[in-house]
This record gives C-alpha cells, structure tokens and sequence, in this order.
C-alpha cells in the first residue's frame, strides 16, 4: 500500500441538479477510526473522528509515517504490543516474556536463519539475530533500513536479558508456512500469539511470535474502552491477516479491494484496492452516509 499519499480530504462539490445546494456533514457515525499505515486520513481528523494508527511495524519505524499527517495521534504498533503516542507516551505494553522465548528460540532451531527478535529501545539491539544470510533474499531493504538498530548475537537467545517486544520468522512463503505448521505443535498453545502477514507478489511472508492474546484487535479493544467508544463506533481498515482480529473487533470493518480471496470473503465491506486510493474511499463512504442537502 502507498505510505501516505498526501492526497487532501475530497472536496464538497454541488448536489446534482441543484447548483446552489451543497453538502453539509453532521456528526459522524464514527468516533474512532483504527487503520495500518496508509491512505488518506486528515479527513477523517477534520470530522473530529479520532485516528489511531494501528500496524505490524516497530514503533520507531513508523514514526516518521505518521508524523507526515500534521496531527497528534497514537499509534499501536508491533502487531498490538505497544500504543505510544507521537510524544513518546506510552499507554501499553504486552511484551513476550523472556523464558517463553527462549522456549520458542530451541523449539525452532530449524528457523534460526528466519529469526528476528525486536526489543522495545531506540538503540542499537532493538533487533537481533544471529546473521542475515536468509532474510537478505526476503527483508533486504528493510534490514538496510534498521541497520543501525540491528545487533547479531550467536546464539540469540544471549539477547534474552530483557523481556522482548516479539519475535519473528521471515521468508519465502512456502518456507513460513513450514513454520507455521511447526508453531502449531503442543507445548505453545497457552503462551504465544501467532500472526501471519502475507506479500505474494513478493513471495514474502512474516510470522510474529507474540504474548499470548496480544493482537491488533485486543490492543483496538483495550483502547476504545479506555476512550469510552463502543465497538460500534470503531471504523477499522485493513488488508493482510493480521488484521483479523482488529477487523473482527470493530462495528464498521473494511477489507481492501487487494487482499486475499480468502479475506475479502469474511463478509467484511470491501473497498477500493490500495493503488485506487482505497482508504479514502472507505473513509469517504462513512462518512459520507451522514450527508444531508440543504
């Protein structure tokens, strides 16, 4: 998806047949509009609706992002371990106890070359792992990206003397499916989350490890309490599988036209693709259903 297109919120143009009418929006019928990195969102911002940025990335890789939209926002990243502010406030952290990840490190000594453990710091040693000789063919530009927080430790689990954000598997997409299905095996199924993120373009696929029950969805739900919005006004838009349970959560889910088959017939409404401006669209449907001509 484009990383925000800086396209301006859609203009108000004259009612059809009535050249002196014009649209007038009432209150929205969101409060809380939760999305991944993308779109178009200021106008959602300028209806008073409140804009949460809720993505697979590292808090400080999606920072500059979301600094481009001109407003204060909190952003849930990591797949919904942390919800931190612009300013650096931090409202929540699930993190991955540590003996549950070493547990996962030995059960998955088949994947080492796949494995990426993140921290919550801004220095170097927020990513770890043992070298890159695998992930060069599949996250290249990324690891070039985070090169300065990145530290190689042999084994990784030497990195474990703090408990870490998440781990992850990265790799072609059979590879990770390999993986999968090794994570399914008894003695995990009460510790970790599983999440998967699927590129096939790109033959690409992410596994995050995470606390158990710690997901976008949970992290949605905990915030909208917090900010006494119910469900039914939560707007959430996504496209890969792991905004399963952020879309399961909200009351107006929205599933872009380019994901899968697979998500696109849970019965969530489909939108525009992400390169026919999709976000916008979806946001533009709500709240232009509470449109009134005068």
């Amino acid at each position: 998806m484009d990383l925000f297109s800086g396209n301006e919120p859609f203009p108000l143009t004259p009612v059809q047949g009535n050249r002196n009418a014009k649209i007038v929006l009432v209150k929205a019928p969101i409060r809380l509009l939760a999305i991944d990195i993308d779109g178009t969102l200021r106008r959602a911002h300028s209806e008073d609706v409140e804009v949460i940025l809720v993505t697979g990335r590292r808090h400080t890789f999606a920072l500059p992002i979301a600094q481009q939209l001109g407003f204060d926002l909190w952003l849930i990243s990591s797949n919904g371990a942390v919800t931190r502010s612009l300013s650096g406030e931090t409202f929540h952290r699930d993190l991955l106890p540590a003996a549950t990840c070493r547990k996962l490190c030995s059960a998955m000594q088949d994947f080492r070359g796949n494995t990426v453990l993140t921290f919550d710091t801004e220095v170097k040693g927020a990513i770890v792992l043992e070298h890159m000789q695998e992930l060069n063919a599949s996250i290249q530009r990324w690891l070039e990206k985070n090169m300065q927080y990145i530290d190689f430790v042999i084994p990784i689990e030497k990195s474990l003397t703090a408990d870490p954000v998440q781990a992850m598997f990265c790799g072609p997409i059979p590879r990770m499916q390999q993986a999968l299905a090794a994570l399914r095996t008894p003695g995990f199924e009460n510790d970790i989350t599983v999440l998967r993120t699927e590129y096939p373009i790109r033959d690409l696929s992410i596994v995050d490890v995470l606390n158990q029950g710690c997901s976008k969805g949970h992290a949605l739900k905990r915030w909208a309490n917090h900010r006494g919005i119910p469900r039914e006004q939560v707007m959430a838009i996504g496209d890969n599988y792991n905004d399963i349970e952020m879309l399961a959560y909200a009351g107006q889910p929205f599933i872009m036209g380019n994901a899968s088959e697979e998500l696109r017939g849970n019965g969530w409404t489909v939108t525009l693709s992400n390169d026919q401006n999709g976000v916008a669209a979806a946001i533009e449907q709500v709240l232009g259903s509470s449109a009134v001509t005068v």
